[in-house]
């Protein structure tokens, strides 16, 4: 975690990480409606007017949330790709790989609600508010790119290999995430979990399939 865990008296160091730390625990707890820059700063043991001096508003310490959970989204995404076997067969591991980092997305988001909200339901901050500019820029593609290269990857194994379909990145993208907003707080969040889970390895495959296509 980029941030220090929240929760925590504040005694010296970074106070700006700390702050993040203590919104990030926050948005865990109820997404981005629950980060609020007097609460993180009370959670830390300081004044709002310490916190003021880090962050401009509320706005500002949201977009730092979103970036933290975007990463860790994009982190959630890497780890269940790393568990995924080998293969002789280099086209069905890059299929393999391909399902993986698909789940990895989901699974963020099902075990990480109040985080998946928040890393898509926070507010940016305008252009020279704060300095999340570049390190929030490389959050935002980083899980976005890990799919897109996983796509590529079954392209380039396929027999013979061919181009990727056109705007195959945004349609495997569209289904992950919907899929994940409908077990979220859609028709789907009520499934018991061997319907859940059935329902997940049935999108990835389709996502699969759908690369197999010509």
């Amino acid at each position: 975690m980029a941030a220090i865990s929240g929760g925590k008296t504040y005694h010296h160091g970074d106070l700006r990480n700390a702050l993040i730390g203590a919104a990030v625990d926050l948005a865990c707890e109820g997404g981005p409606e629950r980060v609020v820059l007097r609460e993180a700063a009370r959670r830390v043991g300081v004044s709002p007017t310490a916190a003021y001096r880090h962050f401009e508003g509320r706005c500002e310490l949201l977009a730092a949330v979103r970036d933290h959970a975007r990463r860790a989204l994009a982190d959630s995404m890497e780890r269940a790709a790393a568990r995924v076997p080998g293969a002789d067969d280099p086209a069905l591991a890059a299929e393999a790989r391909l399902a993986a980092v698909c789940r990895g997305y989901v699974a963020f988001a099902v075990e990480q609600p109040g985080l998946y909200r928040s890393a898509f339901g926070a507010p940016r901050t305008a252009p020279g508010d704060g300095d999340h500019g570049a390190e929030g820029g490389t959050a935002e593609v980083r899980a976005f790119t890990l799919l897109t290269d996983a796509l590529g990857a079954v392209a380039a194994t396929a027999r013979p290999p061919r181009a990727s379909r056109p705007a195959a990145d945004a349609a495997a993208w569209s289904a992950v995430h919907g899929l994940s907003l409908l077990l979220l707080e859609g028709p789907l969040r009520r499934l018991p979990a061997q319907r859940r889970d059935d329902v997940v390895d049935s999108t990835l495959a389709m996502v699969v399939s759908g690369t197999r296509n010509p």
